[in-house]
């Protein structure tokens, strides 16, 4: 059973569709116990940094994280997902939950022609091979809205990127964690590929 952890950030409903759509079996919860017993966990989410961080503290789901992370089981950040699973954001001077050091910064862009937050369809470049990527071609494009993007603080943490004037990693993770700046689950069959290699994932890379 896959694990949707609830902390009030949204976006939960079309991930549970995905998954359903797929004949994956999947829960959302926000009971922390539950997410300790899950084989998998997405763990998803759309809103402010600072509030959802005190929601998962709250509720001991940060803990959860951590402790699914140390035993090897795979986990899949989607969007502030992907942001808070670092050790810091610039939005609210978040201090986050630390799985992958780095930082979250605010896009700064020069072109006027191009907006805050970064809203719409685009490609990635995969740096290198994962099992979740596995099939994703580089004409395969993903939905992205986001105003901050993660910033690991080793490189090879990143494992895409994408482009928007500045060149921002895309999908990031180490060990049985994978995350993705991109909606997976609003990106069409590409992103459904994504989920689907997730949840028959290991959590090993080699």
């Amino acid at each position: 059973m896959i694990a949707i952890i609830d902390y009030k950030a949204g976006n939960l409903p079309s991930v549970k569709r995905a998954c359903d759509f797929l004949g994956i079996e999947s829960e959302i919860t926000h009971d922390p116990q539950t997410v300790s017993k899950a084989q998998r966990i997405i763990f998803p989410g759309v809103g402010h940094a600072n509030s959802a961080m005190e929601t998962l503290r709250s509720r001991g789901l940060d803990r959860a994280l951590k402790e699914a992370f140390s035993q090897s089981r795979p986990i899949l950040g989607i969007c502030l997902g992907t942001q808070i699973i670092l050790n810091h954001s610039d939005e609210g001077d978040t201090k986050c939950i630390g799985l992958i050091g780095g930082n979250c910064p605010r896009f700064s862009l020069n072109d006027p022609l191009l907006k805050i937050p970064h809203m719409g369809w685009d490609s990635i470049q995969l740096l290198k091979k994962h099992p979740v990527m596995t099939d994703v071609g580089e004409n395969d494009e993903f939905y992205f809205v986001h105003s901050y993007y993660p910033q690991p603080s080793d490189p090879a943490f990143i494992i895409g990127t994408c482009e928007y004037e500045v060149t921002f990693p895309a999908v990031i993770g180490t060990g049985s964690l994978i995350a993705t700046q991109f909606h997976p689950e609003k990106s069409g069959p590409a992103g459904l590929r994504i989920l689907r290699n997730f949840a028959i994932w290991d959590g090993k890379v080699q």
